[in-house]
């Protein structure tokens, strides 16, 4: 049940490349702390913290597709290394705005529209150089502990910084955020260079089109991206959190319910062993993104907080678990010179969901009311997901000892393994 540290041991580079999204992940969720909280001192609007994420949503579409495009055409190490030095230089953009005596509005939406834009240029590229540095067994282990070092931020990361908000004020919790990005740095720079392969073609909408006519010809891969999608759109209640915590006359318990669902996913990566052993990760999809919708489901139908907090938990883990065989599905069947295109796509896929469900949740409870905004998502995305299955069964049917895009990637794999020895 405990994690596989196959990655770990076999490769320097993963165990470099781990440590500092770790570092880096700490210090960011400071910042998305932060920079809301920051936005309602200066402002006292709801509507100026929530055009945070309005900001967000079109650099995040427009640079997911482009970095993937440059994932594959650059050196990917090189693209972390700059991306990664950008978004300090944002963070300490905010942390000078912090200490004037006047903080002005604007920076923040300007540092927020800059800081989605890189990391969804340099998100394509990490999850393209997993695979060249990670033996090809070994990758769903590796999807696994990459979910574990996102959920231990998750977690441990807001906490903190509400303790540094609260106690030492914004400018420590930026200036923290700068410190890690240092180190990160650092890290990355010790990672041995990946150079585009030479089948790549230079960036353009020509090579993006080519990502996505591939995606659409694999209809197992674009299973995964519509099942996330749906689920996100469908039952993503984190914008409603708020208002059922009052609702059930517990406004105590709103930290809670946000740390809920990171929760469930930490305990999910923690014991996340017997993931290397599943073979029908297709199947695992599916299961899990339905048993997300049952479990948000029961967490807007029940009037009890304790058993909100229990399914919102369980929510998260099996999101979780519909992570770590996507991610596996992804990494052990898309060749090399897709790799980074395909990363963008997949970055949309579970990017964009959640920024639309908060729409959609938010919608819907204003129209029927909170809780029926929660349970019903949660139906609709079960719902969704079985008819997703249906029109694709290609999802169902996958094994990767037998996909014949996962056997020539292996046996690929295992002919490049003398050569580079």
């Amino acid at each position: 049940m405990l994690p596989d540290l196959a990655p770990w041991r076999a490769s320097v580079d993963f165990r470099r490349l781990w440590l500092s999204g770790l570092v880096t992940n700490f210090g960011s969720f400071l910042t998305f702390v932060a920079l809301p909280v920051q936005m309602k001192e200066l402002t006292d609007s709801a509507a100026a913290v929530g055009a945070i994420g309005a900001v967000e949503l079109v650099p995040l579409i427009v640079f997911g597709l482009y970095g993937g495009a440059l994932a594959d055409a650059w050196d990917k190490r090189k693209l972390i290394l700059w991306t990664e030095a950008g978004q300090g230089l944002l963070c300490a953009a905010l942390l000078l705005n912090a200490l004037v005596p006047h903080p002005a509005v604007w920076p923040l939406y300007v540092v927020a529209a800059f800081s989605s834009a890189l990391g969804s240029v340099q998100r394509p590229a990490l999850d393209a150089l997993t695979p060249r540095i990670v033996a090809h067994e070994h990758l769903p282990a590796a999807a696994s502990l990459n979910s574990l070092r996102w959920t231990v931020g998750g977690v441990a990361g807001p906490a903190l910084a509400g303790v540094v908000v609260a106690f030492a004020g914004l400018g420590w919790a930026y200036a923290v955020d700068l410190v890690t990005f240092v180190v990160s740095v650092v890290f990355v720079m010790r990672i041995a260079a990946a150079p585009a392969s030479h089948a790549s073609p230079k960036p353009s909408l020509r090579s993006i089109a080519e990502g996505a006519r591939y995606a659409w010809g694999r209809k197992e891969l674009l299973g995964t991206y519509a099942i996330d999608l749906a689920a996100m759109f469908l039952a993503m209640p984190l914008a409603v959190l708020p208002f059922l915590a009052d609702e059930l006359h517990a406004p105590w318990s709103l930290g809670l319910m946000y740390a809920s669902v990171p929760a469930g996913a930490l305990v999910v990566s923690l014991t996340s062993g017997w993931t290397s052993r599943v073979r029908r990760h297709g199947r695992m999809v599916v299961l899990s993104a339905a048993l997300w919708g049952l479990a948000i489901a029961a967490a807007g139908a029940t009037g009890n907080v304790w058993l909100v907090l229990f399914f919102l938990a369980v929510g998260g883990g099996c999101d979780m678990v519909s992570g770590i065989f996507r991610g596996a599905m992804w990494n052990q069947t898309i060749p090399d010179e897709l790799r980074g295109r395909l990363a963008g796509i997949e970055l949309l896929s579970y990017s964009v969901g959640p920024q639309l469900g908060q729409v959609r949740s938010g919608g819907v409870a204003a129209w029927a009311g909170v809780r029926t905004s929660v349970w019903s998502g949660g139906l609709l995305c079960v719902g969704a997901v079985g008819l997703l299955a249906l029109c694709l069964p290609g999802l169902m049917t996958y094994d990767v000892r037998t996909n014949e895009h996962a056997v020539r990637l292996r046996d690929q794999r295992k002919a490049a393994a003398p050569a580079q020895a």
